[in-house]
């Protein structure tokens, strides 16, 4: 007996896939670049869209942008959606294509914390090959070009979930040469301080103007010295004595515990509100990507430990 398959019109998945970016970035032009596309093209995808459903979906005045009632009905049977389209993928392309993960860090956190541990994670999951992408856009987690990112803020990213993993508080740092002539911070006065610049290739961290401030001391230049443009550079400029850098702890906890770098004040710690937050994508995550997670978490918590006992 025959099944007779019913025929559906269903709306172009160009203007599903726009419509879903825009409701989750709140805007067309980020969503345009999460697409790869023009904020001219999203645009046209929404209106064809408005189209089949015969009504807006965006409410757009003064206040910016938002979703209609229809709207907000679509955007999580969409989301859902597309979490089972990407479940279709995995399993048409194959074991060797879902052993596979993208992460995306920023450069100097690549550097400092997550390339050195690489190693024991492969030791324990030797079956699933990590592609590290260092940059400092967030990628497009919930559009599936990354499965993991980890990045330096406050966690306020609309679309996907974010949880904090390594604290970003700064100490000075220097290499053990240098550690007899620094007994006080006063004593910075005649030393050379190694600066990050704020720039694309790093995060805006505390600079040693926000630390000399914290501790109440006049009369030392705070933007005198040499400059680099990532913090993992400054650490190894300070290494070899040149002189101090300002580092987030979790960036030389390793150093400091075998000795090649040393953190000269006790009391040098300089909090901030910012922090390296794990972000992965709402809904459930493949089997690859929780084991990286799950390994994740447990190296941030190992960390903590040795930052306690130093």
């Amino acid at each position: 007996m025959s099944q007779q398959i019913e025929s559906r019109r269903l709306p172009p998945l160009n203007a599903l896939k726009a419509f879903e970016a825009v409701a989750r970035l709140s805007s067309v032009s980020s969503a345009a670049k999460a697409l790869g596309v023009t904020p001219g093209a999203v645009s046209q995808q929404i209106r064809l869209l408005e189209d089949h459903a015969g009504a807006p979906l965006l409410r757009r005045d003064a206040g910016g942008m938002g979703l209609t009632e229809l709207g907000e009905r679509l955007v999580p049977v969409l989301r859902d959606a597309f979490d089972h389209l990407t479940q279709a993928a995995d399993i048409i392309y194959g074991p060797s294509q879902r052993q596979s993960l993208a992460i995306s860090v920023p450069p100097s956190f690549a550097v400092r914390w997550l390339v050195p541990r690489m190693a024991r994670f492969s030791a324990e999951h030797p079956e699933i090959e990590v592609w590290i992408s260092a940059d400092m856009q967030l990628a497009d987690i919930a559009g599936g070009r990354a499965d993991v990112a980890i990045r330096y803020g406050l966690g306020d990213y609309a679309g996907v979930r974010s949880e904090l993993l390594v604290d970003a508080g700064v100490i000075p740092v220097c290499s053990p040469g240098l550690l007899s002539t620094l007994r006080r911070p006063s004593d910075l006065a005649n030393h050379t301080l190694i600066h990050v610049a704020r720039g694309a290739l790093e995060e805006p961290r505390p600079d040693w103007a926000a630390w000399l401030t914290s501790r109440r001391l006049d009369g030392i230049d705070a933007k005198a010295g040499p400059r680099f443009d990532q913090t993992a550079f400054a650490i190894e400029d300070a290494a070899r004595g040149r002189g101090l850098a300002l580092a987030p702890r979790a960036f030389v906890a390793e150093d400091l515990a075998s000795g090649r770098l040393v953190a000269p004040f006790a009391d040098g710690y300089l909090a901030t509100d910012m922090a390296y937050r794990l972000v992965t994508r709402r809904g459930s995550l493949r089997p690859e990507a929780q084991a990286f997670v799950a390994w994740l978490r447990a190296e941030a918590k190992a960390e903590a430990v040795v930052i306690d006992e130093l």
